[in-house]
């Protein structure tokens, strides 16, 4: 079972250019996104997460108009995001998706640039400083963003949920082996009902150890 007071659900690039018709990374993760179910799970999850007390984050990605936070040369995914003028800030593509926008309760992780979600970011400080030891992670690109952050969550010795149907990318051969075959390395793997599931049990617990007290 996990405590919801120590939990936070991370949710990666939930923005209109990979989660929205018209966004201009789409297509590429749509025949996924609706495989998984992946935004609908993750709009449950989000609901039923915040009414038990766990830490939502969103961790976005933007660069300015001319992405200068870039080096003249991109390449890899980072060239892709250039080439498509993807997730560029006061951009509709760079809005998180509406049907998921945060609470006041919620954390918005600023200055993400790349893949991993701790490398530019105050994640790990924010975390840490709310007495977060568990992080649930969904969004884009299960391969990517999600497996990097993942990794780098892993040796900063957090307990570390990869959410399988709350992913997605460019193929479901991609998404399939990533959460079959590397997802075991560094996380524990589980769906969003399990997550759930360990999130409820944590919170029995600790109603029993109040009442044994």
């Amino acid at each position: 079972m996990m405590d919801p007071k120590s939990t936070a659900l991370v949710l990666i690039e939930f923005q209109n250019d990979f989660t929205s018709e018209g966004g201009s990374l789409h297509a590429g993760v749509k025949t996924v996104m609706q495989a998984t179910g992946m935004l609908e799970n993750t709009i449950r999850l989000v609901e039923a997460a915040r009414a038990l007390g766990v830490q939502v984050a969103f961790l976005p990605i933007t660069f300015t108009d001319d992405y200068q936070e870039l080096t003249a040369t991109p390449y890899g995914i980072l060239k892709g995001v250039v080439d498509t003028r993807s997730f560029r800030k006061g951009s509709w593509g760079a809005e998180i998706v509406d049907c998921l926008k945060p609470q006041p309760q919620d954390l918005l992780i600023e200055g993400k640039r790349g893949l991993c979600g701790f490398a530019s970011t105050n994640l790990d400080f924010i975390l840490r400083s709310r007495g977060i030891t568990n992080i649930a992670l969904a969004g884009f690109l299960t391969n990517c963003c999600v497996e990097a952050t993942a990794r780098t969550a892993y040796e900063k010795g957090y307990r570390v949920v990869t959410l399988k149907d709350c992913t997605a990318t460019l193929s479901l051969e991609e998404q399939n082996f990533t959460v079959e075959k590397n997802y075991p390395m560094f996380s524990l793997p589980a769906s969003a009902d399990e997550f759930l599931s360990e999130l409820r049990a944590g919170t029995a617990g600790e109603h029993l150890a109040s009442a044994a007290a």
